[in-house]
């Protein structure tokens, strides 16, 4: 049983987060600006006999740049001292041999995807094509580290393991192992074999993680949009398995807690939502395996109708949700835990104030900083370790991206 904390009590944890001054919205207006000439201005024509010469509009827009520069120096008379106008110079900044790299440079993420030592890529798991997961491996892993298993979203068209690199690489930075679990798309799967995959790959986990620096018996159980309703239903299906005494490759009761981000647990209730939202009633009823089995899929229905055995076995839910978000309302997050808890299962809600669907999983890690779904899910882990906890601090990370990009991908995203 997991300690006692503000995080595990019963009532709904609204947590808000601190923006600069105007926000996100003027630090994205304030970069366009510095690149606009000034009202009343026009651009001036570039021409041959003009190229040496300094546009005005360029000249009033040059307070605006990241590196003033000031005047070329020119030699003093006499040589031996310098000129009003060489005072007036930054100092040279020093020489390297090397480039250092852009404080905002999203490659970064795919280099740590792809050349990262740290990652362990395209590890089979099972027979399917999509049956593959990647690891991601602290830097210290003397001891046992606590281990996350991570089915990522996707609408259940487009899911991929590499979706969870930013989750992946901030987690191992605080010393848990995180395992990314694909699974087969549709048209390619229908949500059975999707969640026969994500079922397969946890049982991996639980069985093989001690081979690769992980502790069996700190195993935790994850899923995001998508991939938070495949592992639920997984979840779920196991545990009344295992109530029943029917055979099983790995056990609920080896998953400590389970956190299910962004998710949607009644999908009777989601099929008109998701028709609005651009994914076709047909197409979606399709992917669920017709309107016959959205009860079946369902996991708020299925513990509804568990029995008490059942309820019993499942560890304990945390369902982390922001409040914008409109491709998944977090009163999907509400009714379940509310289920939940009436059966008599350990749930507790989180909410993001102010965040979308995916704001908590990709825009906040690529700001830097503090990330509250990471510090959130790192103070759960380490509840009942608090050396651990002090060792395994890491120092803030930096941005990975500017904000201006991450109000345009707001923007254009679907999600």
């Amino acid at each position: 049983a997991l300690p006692s904390s503000p995080l595990h009590s019963s009532a709904p944890t609204r947590i808000s987060h601190s923006q600069p001054p105007g926000g996100p919205s003027r630090a994205f207006a304030t970069q366009w600006q510095c690149s606009l000439p000034p009202p009343g201005t026009t651009r001036a024509r570039r021409t041959r006999s003009s190229r040496g010469a300094t546009p005005p509009a360029a000249a009033a827009r040059r307070p605006c740049s990241p590196r003033p520069r000031g005047p070329r120096a020119r030699p003093a008379p006499g040589g031996s001292r310098p000129s009003a106008t060489t005072s007036a110079m930054p100092p040279p900044r020093p020489t390297s041999s090397r480039a250092s790299p852009s404080p905002c440079s999203s490659t970064s993420v795919g280099y740590y995807y792809f050349f990262s030592s740290q990652v362990h890529r395209s590890i089979v798991y099972g027979e399917q094509p999509r049956n593959r997961l990647d690891l991601y491996i602290p830097k210290d892993n003397r001891r046992p580290c606590p281990v996350v298993a991570f089915v990522t979203g996707g609408a259940w068209i487009i899911g991929y393991k590499a979706w969870g690199a930013l989750l992946g690489r901030r987690l191992a930075e605080r010393g848990i192992i995180v395992a990314c679990i694909d699974y087969r798309n549709f048209p390619q799967g229908r949500i059975g074999d999707m969640v026969s995959d994500a079922s397969q790959g946890i049982s991996f986990v639980c069985n093989n993680i001690a081979s690769y620096g992980g502790d069996p018996n700190k195993i935790y159980l994850m899923g995001q949009s998508a991939g938070a309703h495949i592992s639920a239903c997984a979840l779920m299906e196991q545990a009344v398995k295992e109530s029943s005494g029917q055979p099983i490759s790995w056990s609920v009761t080896q998953i400590k807690a389970y956190f299910g981000l962004s998710g949607g647990y009644n999908i009777h209730n989601l099929v008109d939502h998701f028709h609005q939202r651009g994914l076709n009633r047909s197409i979606f009823l399709s992917i669920m395996d017709g309107e016959e089995s959205l009860s079946r899929y369902s996991p708020e229905i299925v513990v509804k109708e568990s029995s008490a055995r059942t309820i019993a076995l499942l560890p304990h839910i945390f369902l982390m949700h922001g409040t914008d978000d409109y491709s998944i309302p977090s009163s999907a997050s509400q009714t379940f835990v509310d289920v939940l808890q009436q059966v008599g299962a350990q749930a507790k809600l989180l909410l993001y104030e102010g965040k979308t669907h995916t704001d908590i999983f990709i825009q906040d890690p690529l700001r830097g900083g503090r990330d509250p779904l990471v510090e959130d899910v790192f103070s759960i882990i380490y509840a009942d370790d608090a050396t651990r906890r002090n060792t395994a601090s890491a120092p803030t990370p930096r941005r990975l991206v500017f904000e201006w990009q991450l109000q345009l991908a707001r923007w254009i995203s679907p999600f």
